[in-house]
């Protein structure tokens, strides 16, 4: 027991340093991307490969938001956020990634900017960079970890902790039947959310259908940061 309680001390030691780790990515975090301007977060699979429709879809939609004047942001990696950077790069627009410290998986892709990318050992502070510093969001067929940073959107919306954004789902056939649950379950059937939060989000299947709908947002709304 009292072996147990000194490694549960020297747990609690570690977590305590802990916090100057997570200060100090917060502080980097902030001072670099403060400068970037107006960015779009895409978001979707690090498996995709570049032979894929999606990964064909992300260059071209990070291409053309490059070239209406908006940075993309990804998660550095390959797959879906190696094709909007490469798109963003494509057109010389500002391509940013926040890449994550992963056992498997997560590299970062070539088509990040130097001194634009970011590495981040935790996920809670890279989430909320990817927040603060989006004007919209982008969201690639993905798993787990693109849901994650979908319904993290939508929530930070829902209750008002960030103003108001677009998020842009990319392709019916893989996103519908999720939205239709939404819909149908959490909506109808078990009233778990608001009618007016299924307007947060619209599904497209073109390049050219994702840019309008945010240009198209932007039209009505200002431009404005997240706090």
């Amino acid at each position: 027991m009292n072996a147990l309680r000194k490694d549960w001390n020297e747990i609690k030691t570690n977590d305590s340093w802990a916090i100057f780790k997570i200060m100090s990515e917060f502080v980097e975090g902030y001072e670099r991307m403060a400068k970037i301007g107006p960015c779009i977060s895409i978001f979707g699979s690090a498996r995709t490969k570049d032979e894929n429709k999606y990964y064909q879809l992300s260059v071209e939609i990070g291409e053309k938001l490059a070239k209406s004047g908006y940075g993309i942001i990804t998660g550095g990696g390959p797959g879906i956020m190696e094709a909007g950077n490469k798109g963003a790069h494509q057109a010389g627009g500002k391509s940013v990634g926040l890449n994550i410290d992963l056992p498997f998986e997560q590299f970062h892709n070539k088509y990040v900017d130097r001194g634009s990318l970011l590495n981040f050992d935790y996920f809670f502070v890279r989430k909320v960079i990817f927040v603060k510093y989006s004007q919209g969001f982008v969201v690639l067929p993905g798993g787990f970890g693109t849901m994650d940073e979908l319904f993290e959107a939508i929530t930070l919306i829902q209750t008002k902790k960030i103003t108001k954004r677009p998020v842009v789902l990319v392709g019916r056939d893989y996103w519908t039947g999720l939205v239709e649950w939404v819909q149908k379950v959490m909506l109808e059937k078990e009233n778990n959310i608001h009618p007016e939060d299924m307007r947060f989000l619209t599904i497209v299947d073109t390049a050219d259908e994702a840019v309008k709908y945010i240009e198209d947002f932007y039209k009505t709304h200002d431009l404005s940061p997240n706090f």
